[in-house]
C-alpha cells in the first residue's frame, strides 16, 4: 500500500511542479512583451520609484514613469504624461484596490486626452498572478520563487 501511497504523492508533486513551470513560463513571456514594447520606447506607468527599480530587474530597460511619487494625484500624473508628448503608454499599476482604481482613472484621463492606453500586458499579468502579486514591485521575488519551486 505504501508504494501506491509514493506514487501517488510523486504524481501530486509533479503535476504541482508543472502547474509552477507554466506559471513562470507564461510570466517570462509577459515580461519579455512588456520589454520589448518598452525598448521601442513606450514609456511604462507605474505606480512608485520601487516597481520602476522592479521592472529594471525583470529587464524593462526603457522609459517608467512614475504616478505616486511626491503625493501626485492621478489627475497630475495624467496631466503630466499629457505634457510629455507620448502618444501610447502601458498601464502597469499594482493589482490591488487602488491600484486597479488608478488605472481606471487613468485610462478615462489619458484618453481623453487621445493617448492610446495599452491595458492589455497588465490585464494578463493580473490574470495571471492577481491572486498571488499585489504590487509590480513583488514581480522579481515572485518569479524567483517560481523559478525554485521547478527546479
Amino acid at each position: 500500500m505504501s508504494g501506491n501511497s509514493e506514487t501517488s504523492k510523486d504524481h501530486k508533486v509533479e503535476l504541482l511542479s508543472g502547474k509552477f513551470t507554466e506559471k513562470q513560463e507564461k510570466l517570462e513571456h509577459l515580461i519579455s512583451k512588456l520589454a520589448e514594447e518598452s525598448a521601442k520606447g513606450k514609456p511604462i506607468v507605474a505606480e512608485g520609484k520601487k516597481d520602476a527599480v522592479a521592472l529594471n530587474t525583470l529587464g524593462v530597460s526603457g522609459p517608467v514613469l512614475t504616478v505616486k511619487t511626491g503625493g501626485k494625484s492621478f489627475l497630475r500624473a495624467a496631466q503630466e504624461i499629457e505634457k510629455s508628448g507620448t502618444r501610447e503608454v502601458i498601464l502597469l499599476l499594482d493589482f490591488d484596490r487602488r491600484g486597479i482604481e488608478g488605472t481606471m482613472r487613468l485610462v478615462n484621463n489619458l484618453e481623453k486626452s487621445k493617448i492610446k492606453v495599452n491595458v492589455r500586458l497588465w490585464h494578463e499579468l493580473r490574470g495571471l498572478i492577481g491572486r498571488d502579486v499585489q504590487c509590480i514591485e513583488g514581480l522579481p521575488s515572485f518569479l524567483n520563487s517560481l523559478k525554485q519551486k521547478t527546479t
